[in-house]
């Protein structure tokens, strides 16, 4: 059985979405992300686009961390959204708002602390982290 098609937004997307700089360019965003917000449709947010929304909202727009973060969390809070590791995903951006750590660093943890995996890393701050500290 097939499954029911998904949409990958890029990051460019999900930053006129947020942003809203660029009148035209938001509204196709808002129209396509109130569809996934309702679950009318789906999506699927790829940890290297969080990544990049990350740098890109923090870097060039100046957003603040948790700021930034926490609207990426609303996002995976959409009832459309497909991801299969939507829990990992928020709980990164959530360290990264809370531990001032670079977000893959807070990806590359929870995802491992999610599956039981051992995290290998020559960072104080990530090994501290996955000591529990």
């Amino acid at each position: 059985m097939k499954r029911p098609a998904r949409s990958l937004p890029d990051t460019n997307a999900i930053v006129r979405y947020l942003v809203a700089d660029d009148p035209a360019l938001h509204e196709k965003a808002k129209e396509f992300f109130d569809g996934v917000r309702n679950g009318g449709a789906k999506a699927v947010i790829l940890e290297s686009v969080i990544a990049e929304c990350i740098y890109v909202l923090t870097k060039i727009y100046k957003v603040p961390r948790d700021k930034a973060a926490g609207s990426l969390i609303d996002l995976l809070h959409y009832a459309g959204i497909a991801n299969d590791d939507r829990q990992e995903l928020i709980r990164a951006l959530s360290l990264f708002s809370e531990r001032g750590l670079d977000i893959v660093d807070c990806i590359l943890f929870a995802k491992a602390s999610a599956a039981g995996d051992h995290l290998l890393t020559f960072d104080a701050d990530l090994n501290k982290l996955a000591r529990g500290g």
